[in-house]
């Protein structure tokens, strides 16, 4: 054991340019980690804000903003809770009751909450379970923003986790390739070590012991810089309109007793570590079968570089990744155009790919034709090296393929639903803004006015689960029918009335005439009957009910169909007159399409490439590290090409051209599963 230590630290001592490659892609993958973690417990604990209304008031009493319900987990009764978008507002025996403990403040704007002088204990003797009883930094919760911020919280949570996931899955690729390349360009070393009686067991030994210290040293080293990097990445959320601008990660905070025990570093050293070792793991296997004399013949010439068992998991990836497409869309096409599917599905084919990849350089190589001597050696180089060339093409193909794969999946699923939505708009004028109503009717030139209220409906499917549907509240069926083309399999949405509803294929219950159980947007609990079905579409045919049943719900949308002739500007200046409201905008139905249902949403645009830009920066710097170990080893080479006559200016253009070659080549394999991803 002694002589093995020994023998790793000489290693580590003599060869620090081969090993810096693998510590610079083990400490940038594990930052790369540390950062999104971070983030996410960050997301997960945001600071808690100072109240804004009734901050005077000792007390403030609001009313229940969650709708709870039993559900069943397994053998025992379990309970299911969900925010409703329009609580109902305090009572006014409450607030009568109240007024005789003290002074009760109301805010007119924004009358959900309302503040009291009185004793603690006494306000919740009198309110009981009837409404919410704040009290200290819980008041923040009555903040007019609060619900905006925790949807923004949201936002950031679902970024950041979908960043993570794929910066692991980008760090894990690439440092595990690279740590298969060292031990790859060591493999003269090991036969001369076979040569002078070293066992298999003694080679994977040392082997091990190296990427355990160069694992533990930076592991170590990347949850250092990950600590530095995570405020820098809130910042740049926050740049971006990602996150809200109370968004912070004390990264590098005052020192606190469990700081760097938390899970984000616990989560990115061991996987750091892991990692470095499963890579050396690997590769060790195979140099310690070979016996010392193969291993000298086979030290300069890449042969029999893709083991059968690496070919079986290549192949059973890729059996899986086509295998999960066609059933999809076989099944549920719709399930396609679900973040977690095509954020998490092409990974499969990706995997598929990269493992291959030392199988489908070699000929793509040799269909490259170069001009002169140089591009003769840049593409032999590259071709009988194949180690060397997918060490560098795995990493670009990976990351080509996942921009490629993850912006054109979100331009595809965008473009799909503002495709859904211009088809099922029948109105040629949209109103919006905020508590919308019409002073005087009609309006002339207007041949049918459809006011609707965003809300929402929570049904409990299957007994296990309370399941929320967006909807939209309308006054008027038969104008609902006259201003959208709605994509109806069944029923007519122009028998929908207060005692009905209408929803689509995806509830569980979705036939004509069915009687449901639902909760309305206020948290209230009733039944109603289906009046029609909707088809399934994008997943935004969400659900539809009467104003009666959107509680509180405020108007802050007006459909409208001109009559035949009518001007449209003299239409929006005649709304504009008749509509009183918060911010009242008149737009063409396709302005307002343009601007609801955009191609890609600006902040997920953003989070995409800001999530793009990290792993490219990583993936070149990591490339770059590859490089530089490659041409370490390389000495005797170019000193016989430059023996044989070829110039610096040569020797450097060589070079040069074989890492732009393996660029390219995982850039074709990148974007041919990209198109397969896509396609």
């Amino acid at each position: 054991m002694l002589t093995t230590l020994t023998s790793a630290w000489a290693n580590l001592r003599t060869r620090r340019h081969l090993f810096a490659g693998a510590f610079v892609a083990v400490a940038l993958g594990v930052a790369l980690v540390a950062s999104m973690g971070l983030g996410l417990a960050a997301a997960a604990d945001p600071p808690a804000g100072k109240p804004q209304r009734f901050a005077a008031q000792p007390v403030v009493v609001m009313p229940h903003d969650t709708l709870t319900v039993e559900v069943d987990r397994g053998p025992r009764r379990a309970h299911d809770s969900k925010k409703i978008p329009h609580p109902q507002p305090v009572d006014k025996e409450l607030l009568r009751e109240l007024a005789e403990l003290g002074t009760v403040h109301r805010d007119h704007l924004a009358p959900d909450a309302v503040g009291v002088d009185a004793s603690v204990a006494a306000v919740r003797e009198v309110v009981g379970d009837r409404a919410q009883v704040l009290t200290g930094a819980a008041r923040r919760l009555a903040n007019p923003g609060a619900e905006r911020d925790a949807q923004a919280v949201v936002a950031v949570r679902a970024m950041l986790g979908t960043a993570g996931g794929v910066s692991a899955f980008v760090a894990v690729f690439v440092t595990a390739s690279t740590f298969a390349f060292v031990v790859a360009l060591r493999r003269r070393e090991f036969g001369l070590l076979r040569l002078a009686g070293a066992t298999p067991g003694r080679v994977r030994r040392q082997l091990f012991t190296e990427a355990l210290a160069v694992g533990v040293a930076a592991s170590a080293t990347g949850c250092a810089l990950g600590s530095w990097g995570a405020p820098l990445l809130a910042r740049a959320l926050i740049d971006n309109g990602i996150a809200p601008p109370w968004f912070t990660v004390n990264g590098t905070g005052a020192p606190q007793s469990t700081y760097w025990t938390s899970w984000p570093f616990q989560l990115a050293f061991w996987t750091g570590l892991f990692v470095a070792i499963a890579g050396a793991w690997a590769a060790s296997r195979r140099a310690g079968r070979i016996g010392p004399v193969e291993a000298l013949r086979d030290a300069d010439v890449d042969t029999d570089v893709m083991p059968w068992s690496r070919r079986i998991v290549g192949a059973a990836l890729l059996t899986l990744g086509l295998g999960l497409t066609v059933h999809t869309l076989w099944t549920d096409p719709s399930a396609l155009l679900k973040r977690k599917t095509y954020t998490t599905q092409p990974m499969i084919l990706i995997t598929a790919a990269a493992a291959l990849a030392p199988l489908l350089v070699r000929p793509m190589l040799r269909m490259i034709r170069l001009p002169g001597a140089v591009g003769l050696l840049v593409r032999e180089n590259a071709a009988t090296s194949v180690r060397r060339t997918a060490a560098v093409t795995a990493p670009v193909l990976v990351t080509v393929a996942l921009a490629g794969s993850l912006m054109g999946s979100a331009e595809s699923v965008s473009a799909a639903k503002a495709q859904e939505a211009n088809e099922q708009t029948n109105s040629q004028l949209i109103t919006t803004g905020d508590d919308l109503s019409l002073t005087r009717r009609p309006v002339p030139g207007v041949a049918a006015l459809s006011p609707s209220a965003s809300t929402a409906v929570f049904v409990r499917e299957e007994g296990t689960a309370l399941v929320r549907s967006e909807a939209r509240a309308v006054s008027d069926p038969t104008a609902l029918a006259a201003t959208s083309r709605l994509p109806v399999v069944s029923g007519d949405i122009r028998h929908l009335d207060d005692r009905s509803i209408v929803v689509n294929e995806e509830w569980e219950h979705h036939r004509v005439g069915d009687r449901l159980t639902v909760w309305l947007g206020d948290g209230r609990r009733t039944t109603l009957r289906i009046a029609a079905v909707l088809a399934h579409g994008t997943g935004d045919n969400g659900a539809y009910v009467t104003m009666a049943n959107a509680g509180a719900a405020p108007v802050d949308r007006i459909d409208v169909r001109l009559t035949p002739g009518a001007s449209p500007a003299a239409v929006t200046d005649a709304l504009r007159a008749a509509t009183s409201g918060h911010d009242v905008r008149v737009r063409t139905a396709a302005a307002w399409l343009d601007a609801t249902h955009p191609r890609v949403k600006p902040q997920t645009r953003q989070g995409m490439l800001l999530l793009l830009g990290i792993a490219l920066t990583y993936t070149a710097i990591s490339l770059a590290g590859t490089q530089l170990m490659a041409a370490s080893v390389r000495d005797g080479e170019l000193r016989a090409l430059r023996r044989a006559g070829a110039t610096p200016a040569q020797v450097r253009l060589m070079l040069a051209g074989e890492a732009l070659v393996a660029v390219a080549a995982g850039t074709a394999l990148g974007l041919a599963v990209t198109g397969l991803n896509l396609g």
